[in-house]
């Protein structure tokens, strides 16, 4: 079962609204799900949220150290309560996840994310479990930075909220210990398509034609030179 829930990001006004803010943005969500807010704790270099769910103590936790630091705050609270790697998760930002789309992962390698890997380095160990929230990728590893440092459009910014939201409902088997339906829940919990548009209604003596018919391009006619 899940005992910390940490969210990454980089603190200060001018990152607040950019893709690697992500795991801050849920962090954010489910204090105030929880109804648990967070607070300033200097012990452990962030902002501390303590919540009892069903007789169970959970917290939460928001490293202020800057991305690359994030294992120093969250070790501290770790090791102070006596929370295994196990009862860890960690939700990040992930290039190689579309907007609007998430991924439940446990263990594995950091995969150049700088906050996993401080995580990974004071933990002393990567068995842990990640949320992965989609940002999507620029499609060219020099802009990576330059990506994630960046806030994204309006359309995807709603796409990761909307996200964000669906992966709160997995947050009681998160907590039961149920990984597998929690992982089935986040997976497939994704964005529903758009309807198809309905035919327009056809005028009297008109026939009504399909919304996915094929509408014939009006002939055009080239003036031929005097």
């Amino acid at each position: 079962m899940i005992k910390l829930f940490v969210g990454l990001g980089n603190p200060g006004t001018e990152y607040e609204a950019t893709r690697h803010n992500a795991g801050f943005w849920w962090i954010d969500a489910l204090s105030r799900e929880l109804e648990a807010p967070l607070i300033l704790d200097k012990s452990y270099h962030g902002q501390v949220a303590r919540a009892t769910v069903n007789g169970q103590t959970v917290w939460l936790l928001k490293p202020l150290t800057f991305m690359n630091l994030s294992g120093k705050s969250v070790a501290a609270l770790a090791r102070f309560f006596k929370i295994s790697s196990e009862e860890i998760l960690v939700a990040h930002d992930e290039l190689d996840i579309i907007p609007g789309q998430a991924k439940l992962k446990f263990g594995g390698s950091h995969a150049g994310h700088n906050g996993l890997r401080d995580i990974h380095a004071q933990l002393g160990t990567a068995d842990y479990w990640r949320l992965r929230l989609g940002v999507g990728h620029p499609g060219v590893k020099a802009e990576v930075i330059n990506w994630v440092l960046k806030k994204p459009s309006r359309e995807h910014r709603q796409a990761i909220e909307d996200c964000i939201a669906r992966c709160l409902k997995a947050v009681p088997e998160l907590l039961n210990g149920e990984m597998e339906k929690a992982t089935m829940l986040i997976h497939t919990s994704q964005p529903q398509r758009p309807k198809p548009q309905r035919p327009a209604a056809a005028l009297p003596g008109q026939t009504p034609v399909p919304a996915s018919a094929p509408v014939a391009e009006a002939a055009v006619t080239t003036p031929k030179p005097d």
